[in-house]
């Protein structure tokens, strides 16, 4: 390839792209390659991958359909942990009933029960 194409790529590059200088450690950075080399992908591929996927963290509550879309997912894990820790709760023998554990996770199910009631009525 010629001059004029290198130039034209790096053109091209310089305004569809925009170049992030990164400083690590060495040893960091050795190891970044080793698992991009063995997952067959450039170490630029996997920076731009991680970039795109924390910006968009950021955006799930800019509209009302993505904020309610949001607080299903959080309802529907904090469901989840409520029903392990009732379950926890109910299955402590009879002779700890008496003990700190099982009025910390009698406490726990309560509230978590109170946050979700709170949580179905948002929307």
């Amino acid at each position: 390839m010629g001059k004029t194409s290198n130039q034209t790529k790096q053109r091209w590059n310089n305004s569809h792209y925009t170049q992030v200088k990164v400083s690590v450690q060495p040893e960091i950075a050795a190891a970044f390659k080793k698992k991009c080399q063995a997952r067959g992908v450039s170490m630029a591929s996997e920076i731009a991958r991680f970039m795109s996927g924390e910006s968009k963290k950021a955006e799930p509550c800019s509209t009302r359909q993505r904020r309610r879309k949001a607080l299903v997912s959080v309802i529907l894990q904090l469901e989840a942990i409520c029903d392990a820790e009732t379950q926890y709760w109910h299955n402590i023998p009879i002779n700890l009933q008496n003990g700190q554990a099982y009025q910390d996770a009698e406490q726990a199910a309560n509230t978590m029960e109170e946050a979700l009631g709170l949580l179905y009525n948002a929307y």
